[in-house]
C-alpha cells in the first residue's frame, strides 16, 4: 500500500441543470475536474467538461475489416488449400460469396469493443472500484476535484463548488 494519499473535493449536486451549470462554473475559475459521476447520461456534460469526441468507430471499423480479413483467409484456405472442393463443377474463387464475411465481421467488431471498453475504462478483475459517493448511482449527481491537480487551496475550490450550486462538498482520501 502507497504511503501517499490520494486527495480529492467531491460535490454532491441534487439536479443536472445546476451540474451543467456549475460544471461550467467551476471550470471558468480555472479548477480542474478530475470526473463527474451521475446515475443516468446528461445530456450535453461531455461538452461542459470539454472532452473530445470518441475515435470508437474508427476502432470498430477496423476490428470489422479484421473480421471481414480472417472470413475471407478462412474461406481461401480452407476451400483452396486445406480441403479443395468443387461446388455445382465451379472452381473456389466462384464459391466465396457467403454470409461468414458478416459473420465474422459482427462478432469481431463485438468482441473488440468490449476488449476495447474494458481497456480504456480500465476495469481490470483485481481492481477495486473508487465509489467517491455511493448515492451518485442513486439519485445525485458527483463532481471529483483532484487537490494535487489545482493550484487553489481547498477552501477556494470548496467555496467555489458552493456558489457553482453543490448541496454539500466533502473530502475523500483514497
Amino acid at each position: 500500500m502507497s504511503s501517499t494519499s490520494e486527495k480529492f473535493l467531491v460535490g454532491i449536486f441534487d439536479d443536472e441543470d445546476i451540474l451543467l451549470h456549475g460544471v461550467d462554473g467551476v471550470r471558468d475559475k480555472g479548477v480542474k475536474i478530475h470526473e463527474v459521476y451521475s446515475p443516468f447520461p446528461v445530456h450535453g456534460l461531455d461538452e461542459a467538461l470539454g472532452y473530445k469526441r470518441t475515435r470508437l468507430p474508427i476502432a470498430a471499423f477496423i476490428f470489422g475489416l479484421t473480421g471481414t480479413a480472417l472470413a475471407l483467409t478462412m474461406q481461401i484456405w480452407m476451400l483452396g488449400y486445406d480441403w479443395p472442393m468443387i461446388i455445382g463443377g465451379k472452381t473456389l474463387l466462384h464459391c466465396l460469396h457467403s454470409f461468414r464475411y458478416f459473420e465474422l465481421t459482427v462478432l469481431l467488431s463485438a468482441l473488440g469493443m468490449v476488449a476495447t471498453f474494458f481497456i480504456v475504462s480500465d476495469m481490470k478483475p483485481y481492481k477495486t472500484p473508487r465509489s467517491y459517493d455511493i448515492r451518485s448511482t442513486d439519485d445525485k449527481h458527483v463532481m471529483a476535484i483532484d487537490l494535487a491537480s489545482n493550484k487553489l487551496s481547498k477552501e477556494d475550490i470548496s467555496r467555489i463548488l458552493k456558489e457553482s450550486g453543490a448541496s454539500e462538498v466533502n473530502e475523500k482520501n483514497f
